[in-house]
């Protein structure tokens, strides 16, 4: 993966001035891709203007950032989804990445990314991070934890920088989209809408056979996917997956049929 290929994401940003100073630390770390999910920014008065100055002479990148209605839209044309975080607890993300283990992660894998940053004063709910694969925290001062959001996307961006930066400029990092079509055989890992079919096909099979004779068929498919966003599955992997258990569903649909038939 490139630098590139990683996408930030503000999700109900409401700030002007935080948004302006994100565009400049991206910048700083040659971070090019911005989209906002949600946005609740007020840009009328001299908003605008106070974005623009936080910006400094990243004002640019705001101009090409992509605005999205939802975070869902913002997030469905990547591979890998990191939420940024720093609560537990019931139905939230178990186990969460430092900056530089995510970097190191990120560094691996192919296709595009996306870092999803939370509201300035409430950060990501529940929902939203369900809907990314990964989570990630900023190991900070636990008598005052909460970090300023643009700082928290500079903490990001300069790990990302480190960790990618040469791949870059060694021309070994191959495996990003790039605006090139993919080669015969390429991996491309599947994006969210793909992953969130063949979930739902998988949680079908499942379910003729009796599996969620008790509630749980939520929980689980929240589970698989984040795992296979993780794996980096391709689409044709994905498929050969749910072809299995469709056919071991088959299977076990016919066996007990048939143990209906004996006398």
């Amino acid at each position: 993966m490139r630098l590139e290929d990683i996408v930030i994401v503000l999700a109900r940003p409401s700030e002007p001035g935080n948004a302006g100073a994100v565009c400049r630390a991206m910048n700083n770390m040659g971070l090019r891709r911005l989209r906002t999910a949600a946005s609740a920014l007020d840009l009328s008065g001299g908003n605008q203007e106070k974005l623009l100055a936080r910006a400094i002479h990243a004002a640019s990148l705001w101009e090409r950032a992509e605005h999205f209605d939802s975070l869902e839209q913002a997030l469905a044309d990547c591979t890998v989804t990191t939420g940024t975080t720093r609560r537990r607890g019931r139905r939230r993300k178990a186990n969460t990445l430092t900056p530089r283990e995510l970097a190191e992660l990120l560094r691996t894998k192919p296709g595009r990314a996306a870092i999803v940053f939370g509201n300035e004063r409430t950060g990501l709910d529940r929902t939203e991070l369900e809907l990314c694969s990964l989570a990630s925290h900023i190991p900070v001062n636990p008598e005052f934890p909460s970090v300023n959001v643009s700082h928290a996307v500079q903490i990001y961006a300069y790990e990302l920088y480190q960790a990618l930066a040469e791949e870059g400029k060694n021309g070994t990092a191959g495996n990003g989209f790039g605006g090139l079509a993919p080669a015969p055989g390429q991996w491309i890992p599947m994006i969210r809408p793909e992953i969130d079919a063949l979930v739902d096909s998988i949680g079908d099979s499942l379910a003729a056979l009796g599996f969620y004779k008790h509630p749980g068929r939520e929980e689980q498919e929240r589970f698989l996917r984040d795992l296979i966003a993780r794996a980096g599955l391709s689409l044709k992997e994905g498929r050969y997956l749910g072809n299995i258990i469709a056919k071991a569903g088959r299977l076990g649909t016919l066996k007990s049929t048939a143990h209906d038939l004996d006398p």
